[in-house]
């Protein structure tokens, strides 16, 4: 079994956001931090852009030791080839999965990040394909644990 890497093509539009020049303290807050260092890009801070990446949301526990929780978005980078240890996005028999990628042997073993979900090892009747490597994940504040 050879694993495809394959992906959509989803534009990504350019969005310049201020980086406030103090870090957040978990104190009190001081009135002299109140200046931006730098506007920065979503898309430059995850080195992505329109040709090679896309934004997926997770659903589910299985990645969740990982910090991949249920609702996050996840930045991937379809021109990455995957290296053990990299979380993808892959699609099995034609199912989509968030996991970590291992190559041992010449096999192919998705490994989830909660110890509640089985190691995934495709057989070589199965149809697997890797649509690109998790390079960053958003987050919403609404998006508790």
């Amino acid at each position: 079994m050879k694993a495809i890497l394959l992906s959509p093509y989803l534009p990504l539009e350019r969005r310049e956001i201020p980086l406030m020049l103090a870090s957040v303290q978990a104190g009190f807050p001081s009135p002299a931090d109140d200046y931006t260092e730098e506007i920065i890009d979503i898309n430059d801070l995850f080195q992505v852009d329109s040709s090679t990446s896309f934004f997926v949301r997770a659903s589910g526990e299985s990645m969740v030791e990982s910090g991949v929780w249920d609702g996050d978005i996840l930045c991937v980078r379809k021109d990455l080839n995957p290296k053990d240890g990299n979380i993808v996005i892959a699609t099995i028999d034609g199912e989509n999965t968030v996991k970590y990628f291992h190559e041992e042997k010449g096999r192919i073993i998705f490994k989830a990040a909660n110890q509640n979900y089985p190691d995934i090892i495709p057989g070589n009747d199965q149809d697997v394909m890797i649509w690109g490597v998790v390079t960053g994940i958003f987050r919403s504040t609404l998006n508790k644990r």
